[in-house]
């Protein structure tokens, strides 16, 4: 019985480690699309088209985002924005944002 324990824990701790991976691969595409973006313009088509493309549903899925067309609507809205993602993930960033709509709403 604590065989079994030990190997579902082991499983899914290296179904996590997988899920992280994928979810760098996702981050690197929106950062080479954002580069994209800034260098020819066409970041946000770039983003879709690999999203929409089979290899990005199934590098999608496995990262634990559900590939529907809401989330290439956000996947294109971000490299819109043109923040690349380790500067969107970052404290600083998130404080900035988070005064400049306190300034906003008041």
């Amino acid at each position: 019985m604590i065989d079994f324990v030990d190997g579902t824990a082991f499983n899914q701790e290296q179904g996590q480690r997988a899920r992280k991976l994928f979810a760098a691969v996702v981050l690197a595409a929106l950062d080479d699309a954002i580069a994209d973006d800034k260098k020819y313009g066409n970041g946000p088509e770039q983003i879709a088209r690999w999203a929409r493309s089979r290899d990005g549903r199934e590098v999608l899925s496995c990262a634990g985002i559900d590939p529907n067309e809401r989330v290439v609507g956000g996947l294109m809205e971000f490299v819109g924005k043109g923040v690349r993602t380790s500067v969107a993930l970052s404290r600083e960033e998130s404080e900035r944002r988070q005064a400049a709509e306190q300034a906003e709403a008041a």
